[in-house]
């Protein structure tokens, strides 16, 4: 094991926007990048109770999904290194060396990449696949795609208390409905939760989002999903996305990730432009990092 230090609970930070004050709406950013470089935002949130459930389950070895550029494959690797678990990778398509810097990184922090035809892959939650994977490692804790199951619900719902002051709306990227559940979960009567789907035809996440809370054992209806910011699909990106984020750095020195936080950041400016929110309304931002 080796040390690792949390910047807990992250920071709230005022966006002074013109964009945003004009219509009299307050954005604060609940700064979940800051938590970790290695595991950083809704990536330590989700796996805080996976990791803990598996140590107590007695697992030495945790294996999850991800495709070839996942963030959520690194932050399993430093997770497994800084908790002294060992960690497998199950890769989305064929391997490509060199490897690109996220694969990289992961195999840097201990973690086995194995990699498997994008058919087996659609095919991971089919009990077979987990058989075929136990035959070829032996024992292993499961960590979904994503890392979004009922025990990463616990932890996206604690970001929300946090939260030391008043607010109505709170916003978040949404790829596969974790960090949304989570945090809906976990608001107080009277609050909204809204995710901005990352991906083309999101409509999906809403089943998700209701899957996980079902497993989670909370049903809420305080939610709802923004689908018209995707951009062309997953990681996919346009000029004016692309624009809008190199003004968003130059206005406030905070560099968004173009997959998933730009996108909602986009899309809650937008929104905002369109009138959605009425005046005085306060927004809490996560930048899931």
């Amino acid at each position: 094991m080796h040390e690792l230090t949390l910047s807990l609970p992250s920071p709230l930070e005022e966006l002074a926007d013109d964009r945003l004050a004009s219509h009299g709406v307050r954005v604060l950013l609940k700064r979940d990048d800051l938590i970790h470089p290695d595991v950083p935002g809704n990536k330590w949130r989700k796996l805080k109770y996976n990791l803990q459930a598996a140590r107590e389950q007695g697992h030495r070895v945790l294996l999850t999904f991800g495709g070839a550029y996942s963030n959520h494959i690194r932050a399993v690797a430093a997770a497994g290194y800084y908790f002294g678990f060992s960690t497998i990778g199950v890769i989305r398509g064929e391997e490509h060396l060199p490897l690109n810097p996220s694969l990289a990184y992961a195999e840097q922090r201990g973690m086995r990449l194995t990699y498997v035809d994008r058919t087996t892959y659609r095919m991971k939650h089919d009990q077979a696949v987990t058989d075929a994977l136990r035959d070829q490692f032996g024992d292993f804790y499961l960590v979904p795609e994503g890392g979004s199951n009922a025990l990463a619900l616990r932890g996206c719902a604690e970001l929300v208390g946090e939260i030391n002051t008043d607010f109505d709306v709170i916003c978040c990227a949404a790829g596969t409905g974790g960090t949304l559940a989570g945090i809906a979960v976990g608001l107080p009567p009277g609050k909204q939760a809204v995710g901005f789907s990352a991906l083309k035809g999101g409509d999906f996440l809403a089943d998700d989002v209701r899957r996980l809370q079902h497993d989670y054992g909370r049903e809420t209806s305080n939610w709802s999903v923004e689908t018209g910011f995707h951009f062309g699909g997953f990681a996919r990106r346009t000029n004016d996305l692309d624009n809008f984020i190199n003004d968003f750095s130059r206005r406030h020195k905070i560099q968004l990730d173009r997959v998933y936080v730009g996108k909602m950041m986009f899309g809650l400016f937008s929104l905002v432009a369109l009138g959605r929110f009425a005046p005085g309304t306060v927004v809490v931002v996560v930048i899931t990092g």
